[in-house]
């Protein structure tokens, strides 16, 4: 039976509309999933029309949803005409009109009408200007979902990575690794490794926070009084937890192939390696959230937004491995 999966818009100054519409419209899409499209029914008409894409929208308002073939359901949650889109700028109306689609498909999953919800780019300063202070989408589902334990994690065909810290200034991030937040983090990896992806026996690598990984305490005290304990606490949890690696050398060696997936220390350390290895392929998955959500890797790439050449491919893996999540959870 396919799965019912909530499709949020994004930032619809973005390329956010167009990729969904060319992700949902895919065969391998098509034959795999029951797509409800959260947003505005105006502004996906508007581009469907544009892209020449042959599609026929229900709009939904406070009526059920219903999943018919031939008919792709629209929850029209935020009136938007099309004199209101602002193409490849931010503007409040595209932040409250993402922000409410996040809102309306977090409930739709909590309330078991759909089995997962897949988020289109947003712009966090257009969120900000709508009110939705939060640094990111997987802080907002964190805290409306009220799940305690939420990791960042990012998959391609190449490597998984999960970060400890998220979207915090470089100047903070040592003061935000502790122990037990790392800890933390390797149960939920783990845990997620298991249950969601289907690895019995998961390997999880750790990265170093600073210069080859310390060089035993010459260059940094938190791999000797931090990351070490921690990798320590997992193994005695029974997680098969390895490291900390010098984050370069690591990457450069092809060390990552050895491990289903990495704990990088910040953002950019364990993201600018995982990009360049599949761009237009990443998939971010909220690991430990209490519905499943997964989104495209990149931003709303505002420079090419209705253009038409938007690449769809990163979008469709996300809807493909929120497919996959919600039927092995179904099982």
């Amino acid at each position: 039976m396919k799965p019912n999966i909530a499709i949020t818009i994004g930032d619809f100054n973005g390329v956010g509309p167009e990729i969904i519409l060319k992700s949902i419209t895919h065969p391998s899409i098509k034959k795999e999933i029951h797509p409800v499209l959260i947003g505005s029914y105006e502004i996906f008409e508007h581009y469907a029309k544009k892209l020449k894409i042959g599609i026929e929208f229900t709009k939904v308002e406070n009526q059920k949803i219903k999943f018919e073939s031939g008919s792709i359901p629209v929850i029209d949650v935020h009136k938007v005409t099309i004199k209101q889109l602002q193409i490849g700028q931010t503007s409040p109306d595209a932040g409250v009109c993402a922000g409410s689609a996040i809102e309306r498909a977090i409930k739709l999953c909590l309330e078991k009408e759909v089995d997962a919800m897949v988020t289109a780019p947003v712009s966090k300063e257009a969120l900000h200007y709508a009110g939705y202070n939060f640094p990111g989408q997987t802080e907002m589902l964190a805290m409306l979902t009220r799940s305690e334990r939420v990791t960042m994690m990012l998959l391609t065909n190449t490597m998984r990575v999960a970060l400890a810290t998220v979207h915090i200034p470089i100047k903070k991030v040592s003061e935000n690794i502790f122990l037990d937040r790392l800890l933390e983090k390797l149960e939920t990896i783990n845990g997620s490794l298991k249950n969601d992806l289907g690895i019995s026996s998961p390997t999880i690598a750790v990265l170093g926070l600073n210069p080859h990984a310390g060089e035993n305490g010459a260059i940094g005290m938190e791999e000797k009084e931090i990351i070490i304990p921690a990798i320590k606490k997992g193994e005695e949890k029974g997680i098969n937890v390895v490291g900390p690696f010098s984050a370069d050398g690591f990457f450069a060696s092809g060390a990552y192939k050895k491990y289903d997936a990495i704990l990088a220390m910040y953002h950019d350390q364990g993201l600018i390696p995982l990009k360049m290895s599949g761009f237009d392929e990443g998939v971010n998955y909220s690991a430990g959230l209490k519905i499943i959500r997964t989104s495209p890797d990149h931003g709303t790439a505002f420079d090419i937004a209705g253009k038409g050449i938007a690449n769809p491919g990163s979008m469709i893996a996300a809807i493909q491995l929120a497919s996959s999540i919600a039927q092995r959870r179904k099982k």
